[in-house]
């Protein structure tokens, strides 16, 4: 029960993070992009992280013997392939740099409801991974949703700032912003209910295809192409920073079966 609790107040938590998009009300716009692309940078650092010190020893401890050790590749090639084709069939892709290419009024708007579903989607899935990292190991689920939440803050800014763009008066935006954040609510506890249908581990191997595919194929590619050698050098640091969150989480809340 004691998971469960903490299940639904870290996604809780984490779903609020929508309301950062209120911050767009007093920034302007140069300032805004340069908060974004720190807070990508350092998601997709803490991301990165996430995959090789936390699920990886997880997944191969757990599943590494099982028929032949094929489990935990598979499971994991299943997350990363699920997140692409995700993409692919929705047109789905984490603009945190609006506006995007939708230059008609119509298809403003038409991608404005894209992102809402999508979104949902997304959040929903990640309620179902950190809900079944609280059920494996609560300081596992205090990690991943750290991880979590340094992606949902920029993918947060980046949808409001499309759904604004696409027409959307400010509030509504953040209002409805909000509602599709909420999904990670019951994804999170769908996860906990489900747990004596499917073991926790293999929703784990899940997880770390799908945090490897967007930390390396959506978030990285946004954070490349710095022609300044100091801005390039914070970058680096930045996604250090992110990545060495969660080792030094890890160093300090270590939960290997």
């Amino acid at each position: 029960m004691i998971e469960l609790i903490w299940i639904i107040g870290i996604t809780l938590l984490i779903a609020v993070l929508a309301l950062l998009g209120i911050i767009t009300f007093i920034l302007n716009e140069d300032i805004f992009q340069k908060l974004v692309k720190l807070l990508v940078t350092f998601a997709a650092g803490a991301f990165i992280g996430a995959v090789f010190f936390e699920f990886l020893p997880e997944i191969f401890h757990e599943l590494g013997e099982h028929n032949g050790g094929l489990i935990g590749p598979l499971l994991i090639t299943s997350g990363f392939v699920f997140f692409f084709l995700l993409e692919e069939v929705l047109q789905w892709h984490h603009c945190h740099k609006p506006p995007c290419d939708h230059s008609t009024q119509e298809g403003k708007e038409a991608f404005s409801y894209l992102i809402l579903i999508s979104n949902a989607i997304h959040n929903f899935v990640d309620g179902l991974i950190v809900g079944a990292a609280f059920v494996y190991a609560i300081p596992l689920g205090i990690t991943i949703s750290i991880a979590v939440a340094a992606h949902e803050i920029p993918q947060e800014l980046g949808n409001f700032g499309i759904l604004v763009y696409g027409g959307w008066k400010k509030m509504k935006a953040l209002l409805v912003n909000l509602g599709a954040s909420l999904m990670i609510v019951p994804g999170g506890i769908a996860a906990y209910f489900a747990r004596d249908l499917i073991e926790p581990i293999y929703l784990i191997g899940f997880a770390a295809g799908s945090f490897l595919y967007i930390g390396a194929a959506d978030l990285i590619p946004e954070i490349h192409g710095e022609a300044d050698l100091k801005k390039s050098i914070m970058t680096i640091i930045i996604f250090l920073l992110g990545l060495s969150v969660i080792v030094l989480v890890e160093m300090l809340m270590p939960h290997h079966h």
